[in-house]
């Protein structure tokens, strides 16, 4: 007489291999592996309980195990990134020549000062409207500041220098 085996914990063990096999994926793709930790520890809670399951009726286990082996591959491969990230972000400095870091820093320092001077340079324009009101405050990089914020305090109070209102339509 044949014996009937039950299916307990199939259903857990292709969860569990699906969700396996996407941490594989997440965990072996540089940068991204990181994030495949927490997907590992739900694939291994996963296959641990289906394994129970399986075990206790009696059920195939191969699926299963299957699954957790691989669960477990893709939390080590991921947490052994999270390792080397750091030992490389501790050891950056011996990893990059002082004359790359001088010309980066060079570079770096460069772009402040062209983005500071277009500032400065910048035309702003601020248009506000309220019903059949409009206000509208044109400012160059080379006005003065304290009369743009004494401006905006005007404003503010709702008080109306002509010079700032457009004729409404």
């Amino acid at each position: 007489m044949e014996e009937k085996r039950s299916s307990s914990g199939s259903a857990l063990g292709t969860a569990a291999l699906i969700t396996g096999v996407i941490t594989f994926v997440l965990a072996v793709i540089p940068c991204i592996g990181v994030l495949a930790i927490v997907p590992g520890i739900v694939t291994i809670v996963l296959a641990a309980v289906a394994l129970s399951q399986a075990s206790r009726d009696r059920a195939p286990q191969g699926l299963i195990i299957g699954a957790f082996v691989i669960g477990i591959l893709a939390f080590l491969i991921s947490t052994s990134q999270l390792f080397i990230a750091r030992n490389l972000g501790r050891n950056a400095d011996r990893l990059i020549p002082s004359d790359i870091r001088k010309a980066l820093e060079e570079v770096k320092e460069d772009i402040s000062k062209d983005v500071l001077k277009d500032l400065e340079d910048a035309k702003i324009n601020i248009k506000i409207e309220s019903g059949d009101e409009k206000i509208e405050i044109n400012a160059t990089g080379t006005a003065k500041k304290d009369k743009l914020i004494e401006q905006l305090e005007v404003l503010e109070k709702g008080e109306k220098e002509k010079s700032d209102t457009l004729p409404g339509k």
